[in-house]
């Protein structure tokens, strides 16, 4: 039987079945560990078997697992809920909990939406995305997603919203510098804006640090100046997809800290909130929001096991460990040397274009040519080839082909934020032998 792997296509090299893990590493069904380079779909930030998290998950379980919010207070939720709004400070006062980034990412969407009701403005409804962008899978989070593979597919079903081009700074159109073509981005998203009529459009969404889509995109800090102000003078929310680059991630609680000048209205997180031992998704609001839609009547949103308190009390532990063990800290210290170790591991490697990130969330691009930043052939499925090679060598890596691989093609290396030093040579160690293999298997002088 193959259980959920059934819905998917069956890989060239079979997946190996997980018996364990525990801290960097994952075991299989034989005995053969591996290194999780990418904290699963960058999700993992404390590693995996963390003691306190699975002490308080046993506690909240046999105290209480499931309480709906709207019959009960739960003293999990409210603790978590404070632990959030502390760390991420003024301007988010507010927390709403739900079980995963896409239904954070639809609920902002829909918070925005009774926002410009509350404040009687009813004919804004259309929410700015990016292409390239991602947020999220469900059908509301698709419609702001940059990504005409998805749109190709689930177009029909979903009522699309705009799109502004997004800044890369790498893979550059001609005639550009990174410089010159954030600032074409920004005037692009202007003449967006008037083009769909301001008093129609809502907010605009954005990373601030890349995930999959981008490649770990770090926009010039004028692109953060310029969408901020383009925000104010249109009188649009700016809303934060941190469900990636939040929750320490980068070397602070939140990406938006990097950029105080652009502090946006709203933040989505999921992910290294719960650090993958239980389903959870954010949304930070300020409380002057939030108290605008009570005013108006309550916010008409909710699922099953919103703010559950089994969720909330591993969320809770989740952030205790985040900042008692200074995590955040040492992702800011650690990626800063895995950083160092992928630029000098890409003058070696002819395959490495660029290393970008910030933090803990790293990137690397694949090319055929570094002078040119040639992409490598789609058919060699270049990221799924590795990431299989990795397994050969004890890595554990992920890939993901946005957009059909039209912007280029990367590998996550997001560790959990626990890690050592001496664990990120051993990762440097197998990862510039995995891309060897690769590079060999490329020309054919491994045959």
């Amino acid at each position: 039987m193959d259980g959920i792997h059934a819905f998917f296509p069956r890989p060239a090299t079979p997946r190996p079945r997980i018996r364990r893990a525990e801290g960097i590493w994952f075991e299989d069904a034989d005995g053969k560990r591996y290194m999780d380079v990418s904290s699963g779909p960058v999700v993992s930030n404390l590693g995996h078997g963390n003691k306190r998290v699975l002490e308080a998950m046993a506690r909240q379980a046999e105290a209480v697992a499931f309480a709906y919010p709207l019959q009960w207070e739960s003293e999990a939720n409210v603790r978590l809920t404070e632990r959030l709004t502390s760390l991420a400070g003024p301007g988010f006062e507010r927390a709403f909990l739900v079980s995963g980034g896409s239904e954070a990412v639809e609920t902002a969407l829909k918070f925005s939406r009774q926002v410009a009701l509350a404040r009687g403005q009813a004919t804004r409804w259309k929410v700015i995305g990016r292409e390239p962008g991602y947020h999220g899978n469900t059908l509301g989070a698709m419609s702001v997603t940059g990504d005409p593979v998805m749109r190709g597919v689930f177009g029909p079903m979903l009522r699309a919203m705009p799109l502004a081009p997004t800044p890369f700074t790498y893979r550059l159109p001609p005639n550009h510098t990174a410089e010159t073509y954030a600032r074409h981005c920004a005037e692009a998203l202007e003449q967006l804006i008037r083009d769909e009529g301001p008093e129609t459009v809502l907010a605009v969404i954005m990373e601030p640090i890349g995930g999959l889509a981008t490649g770990a995109l770090v926009p010039l800090d004028s692109y953060f100046a310029a969408v901020r102000d383009i925000c104010d003078r249109y009188g649009l929310l700016l809303i934060f997809d941190e469900v990636i680059s939040g929750a320490g991630r980068t070397g602070t609680f939140l990406a938006a800290h990097h950029w105080p000048q652009a502090k946006p209205d709203l933040v989505v997180l999921a992910k290294g909130v719960t650090a993958g031992y239980t389903p959870l998704g954010v949304l930070l609001a300020p409380a002057t929001l939030a108290d605008a839609v009570v005013a108006a009547g309550g916010f008409l949103h909710g699922f099953t096991y919103f703010a559950n308190p089994l969720s909330s009390a591993v969320g809770a532990a989740v952030l205790d460990e985040l900042v008692e063990r200074d995590l955040m800290g040492n992702a800011a210290r650690m990626g800063g040397l895995l950083r160092s170790k992928l630029v000098a591991l890409a003058e070696r490697s002819p395959l490495i274009g660029d290393v970008r990130g910030r933090g803990l969330l790293l990137m690397i691009e694949l090319v055929a040519d570094k002078a040119t930043k040639a992409m490598l052939p789609p058919e060699t499925m270049a990221p799924y080839r590795v990431q299989a090679i990795g397994l050969e060598h004890g890595l554990a890596l992920y890939c993901r082909r946005t957009a059909g691989g039209a912007y280029g093609e990367w590998l996550p290396i997001t560790p959990p934020l626990t890690i050592t030093e001496a664990e990120v040579d051993e990762l440097v160690k197998r990862l510039e032998a995995t891309l060897a293999t690769f590079a060999r298997e490329l020309t054919g002088s491994d045959r």
